[in-house]
């Protein structure tokens, strides 16, 4: 027989131990062994991470057909005004958790209460329904519509007829397992006279909404008469169903509570290692990836020992109503909650009802509507997106957002991971992808830490000079014939909608607007369009030469990629030997634009017609041998996850190490307001702002070796936003950028044109010199220093942030 010290290594190294196996766990070892393992295998599947729900508790009727014996939520007819909630009530409720920042409205219900009570008969009848859960059902879609809550529905037991239509209307359901000890359904029992509380029926909703894809929350709840080898045959059920259908989003692991006025009021509770033993073998059953929950109002006493045991995850607590299930057990506040899970090491974070290992496959477990909410509320990683900011919209950015973020910027961390990459990467070693993963990954001293390196590599790379061109964006045409999921901007030849009508520019009026924008002080043109069905290679070496010819000694910069082989197709050319036509017209640098996601997976969603990632970069590897160097861009915040985001750096590196062609990275936030992809339901809303910050600072950290330039948008950031970006790796501030467009199209509302000296009370705002630069970062006139804080003292900012501008590439 196998030790008990062979078994614990053996689940370190995510093998499936059997039956015989965690019996054998279960009796022989150590509580401190069982936990010390399920600790490490918590934190190899969520990392530092604990969620929560923000919730408001909806009970729609406290009727129900049982007779549990510890439940003081059912009661009786008389002891109510009316049998259900009405839908008015159900609104007043909801309606205050969405103005207390909820994301989910639980409801919760006795179980069938209409085959028991003629009352519930009636006032459903008066209602208008049948049944419990029609009504259930009706008044989760009223909610979701008129509030915008998400549903997360506790039905009890469901005839696989009865899941479909609470699935389609919510964003998870729920039942507890509790038991599958048959005889607490024995008189005495704690389910003796509940028919809905015999295992196989629970059991068989659990499989009914597996079958039908439903995400469904379950767990058990000890102490109720049951014994430890009883509860390891209910997790073995349960894992069962999770192996079959893998619909089993959560676990909770509840301790039972002996209430007044019951028949177990005088029961003797589990105690805390009861709870702790039955935590870690659910941990040790299911794996690092499951997500396990329990209550923090039933211990708030043993909050770290809980964590330290196996869970990940506290549920909902609602900042509005009570715990109508447990009345006496008030909920944490969350603050305090925070600041009770940071003292083990942990931080907590907000989630949605559906956890974010489901969220990531949010097309797979939730119906179409529903998956387009959920995706616009949450993260790249799945959480809640938290704050209600988005890029491009125009907005400030959220009170107190820059010190929660940035917070002093202080070096220090206790992630041991952490600090080994950022040490690394201040050593100009290459990261791994899923170094690059897990930067994205950070919360708290961790996400401060990066900040401060990213600062750090920042200021030894390129000093205190903060740079900027002066430039103009010519978009020549908006026609064309791709049709990215994203762009609001590319229209077809007679389109007349969103943002203006499709129009397209001569080479004589693009020359024109390039001799004007000379004049104003532009030392570079961008020029950038559209696929129009009649372009040929000729057409852009048209531009180049129209440009040159009026105004000689302007930098053109010009042409995605996507152009450029669109150009070298229609010609029969190779693409050195089109791009060495461009170099000899004149063309000196390429846009980093069509690059996306540098990750094919992602784009055959996003731009399925568009280049791929190789033919992305060998453009660029072309063009750089040529002679012409090039910008590069990431546009994130889509569909997009971390590990695509890490697989775009590393490519962006690994080309930059062979060529030394890219001037400067550059960013990109996703502007979704009028993108096609988010208008079908199918693209987030955006990056977070942590998400952005975290973009410009990991940027740092895994090209500053190769490349020096990060460089941001206020196109996208905003003033304020785009001023932390400096605070976190970025030096430059890119263009003034006349005649912009592209963004606006996109639904942004960030404004058109910068100045040269809005820019310079920006970095006097810094502390920092403004330095402007040609297209290749070669200084341009004398720096200059910064102004006294009387020139400044009035302007508006936020957290003594500053406004900034960038090129948009």
């Amino acid at each position: 027989m196998e030790t008990v010290g062979t078994l614990l290594n053996q689940l370190r190294q995510d093998v499936r131990l059997g039956r015989d196996e965690l019996m054998l766990l279960g009796e022989k070892a150590p509580l401190s062994a069982l936990m010390a393992c399920a600790q490490e295998l918590t934190l190899a599947g969520h990392g530092q991470l604990v969620g929560y729900s923000r919730k408001v508790f909806i009970p729609l009727t406290r009727l129900c057909r049982n007779t549990c014996g510890y439940c003081t939520f059912a009661t009786s007819p008389k002891k109510l005004t009316s049998a259900y909630l009405s839908p008015d009530e159900v609104l007043e409720i909801a309606r205050a958790g969405a103005a207390q920042g909820c994301h989910e409205a639980l409801f919760t219900l006795g179980e069938r209460p209409e085959l028991r009570y003629q009352q519930a008969r009636q006032a459903l009848a008066e209602l208008g329904y049948a049944t419990t859960l029609e009504y259930l059902a009706a008044m989760a879609d009223l909610v979701y519509h008129e509030t915008g809550l998400l549903p997360h529905i506790n039905p009890g037991t469901m005839h696989p007829h009865e899941v479909v239509p609470l699935h389609a209307v919510s964003a998870s359901l729920g039942i507890m397992l509790e038991t599958t000890a048959q005889r607490l359904c024995e008189p005495g029992g704690a389910h003796w006279n509940c028919p809905d509380k015999h295992p196989q029926v629970r059991l068989d909703t659990l499989r009914s909404a597996g079958q039908q894809g439903a995400p469904i929350t379950s767990g058990l709840l000890i102490g109720i008469g049951e014994t430890r080898t009883e509860r390891l045959e209910a997790l073995l059920e349960l894992r069962s169903l999770q192996e079959q259908y893998g619909h089993l989003q959560e676990l909770i692991i509840q301790n039972f509570r002996a209430k007044p006025g019951t028949r177990m009021a005088s029961a003797g509770e589990p105690d805390l290692d009861e709870q702790l033993w039955t935590i870690a073998m659910a941990r040790l059953a299911f794996g690092s990836q499951m997500s396990i929950q329990a209550p923090p109002n039933l211990r708030p006493e043993a909050l770290g020992q809980l964590l330290s045991a196996g869970v990940n995850d506290w549920g909902g607590i609602s900042p509005v109503t009570l715990d109508h299930v447990n009345p006496e057990a008030a909920w944490p506040q969350i603050e305090q909650l925070a600041v009770e899970t940071a003292r083990s090491g942990r931080h907590l974070l907000q989630r949605l009802p559906l956890v974010p290992a489901f969220v990531r496959e949010v097309d797979r477990w939730a119906a179409p509507e529903m998956a387009r909410a959920i995706r616009r509320n949450s993260d790249s990683r799945g959480y809640a997106r938290g704050e209600q900011w988005y890029p491009g919209s125009g907005k400030p950015l959220p009170v107190g957002a820059a010190h929660r973020l940035l917070n002093g910027l202080g070096p220090a961390s206790t992630n041991l991971q952490i600090t080994d990459i950022l040490a690394r990467a201040a050593n100009h070693q290459r990261l791994t992808e899923q170094d690059i993963v897990t930067l994205f990954q950070a919360e708290g001293a961790d996400l401060q830490a990066i900040f401060h390196q990213a600062d750090a590599l920042r200021q030894a790379s390129c000093g205190d000079n903060v740079t900027f061109v002066n430039n103009c964006n010519i978009n020549y045409t908006n026609i064309c014939l791709f049709r990215c999921g994203f762009c609001a901007f590319a229209k077809g030849r007679t389109a007349n909608q969103l943002r203006g009508p499709a129009y397209l520019l001569t080479p004589q009026q693009v020359a024109e607007r390039a001799k004007e924008a000379w004049q104003q002080g532009a030392r570079e043109v961008c020029m950038q369009g559209g696929i129009h069905p009649a372009f040929t290679g000729e057409t852009y070496l048209s531009l180049v030469k129209a440009v040159k010819e009026v105004v000689p000694d302007m930098h053109v910069h010009a042409f995605s990629p996507l152009e450029i082989k669109q150009g070298a197709q229609t010609l029969g050319l190779s693409l050195h030997d089109y791009l060495q036509q461009l170099y000899d017209a004149g063309l000196r640098t390429l846009p980093g634009t069509a690059a996306e996601i540098l990750d094919d997976p992602v784009r055959a969603r996003l731009c399925s017609d568009k280049l791929s990632t190789q033919e992305w970069l060998e453009v660029m590897r072309t063009a750089h041998r040529c002679g012409i160097r090039s910008t590069a861009t990431i546009m994130f915040g889509h569909l997009d996850t971390p590990q695509n985001w890490a697989r775009h750096l590393l490519a962006i590196h690994d080309l930059q190490a062979q060529t030394g062609g890219f001037t400067e990275f550059v960013p990109l936030p996703f502007v979704h307001m009028e993108s096609p992809i988010w208008h079908k339901g199918l693209a987030r809303s955006g990056p977070t702002l942590r998400e952005c910050l975290l973009m410009h600072a990991v940027s740092r950290l895994v090209l500053d070796s190769v490349l020096p330039n990060i460089q941001t948008s206020w196109v996208k950031m905003g003033n304020d936003g785009a001023a932390l970006c400096l605070q976190v790796g970025a030096n430059d501030l890119g263009g003034t950028l006349m005649y912009e467009s592209i963004t606006r199209a996109a639904g942004g509302n960030n404004g058109q044109l910068q100045t040269p000296s809005s820019l310079h009370v920006i970095s006097s705002r810094c502390g920092r010199t403004l330095q402007q630069r040609d297209t290749l970062y070669r200084p341009i006139s004398p720096a200059l220093p910064p102004l006294t804080m009387s020139l400044t003292q009035n302007i508006p900012l936020v957290d003594c942030t500053l406004a900034v501008a960038t090129r948009q590439s």
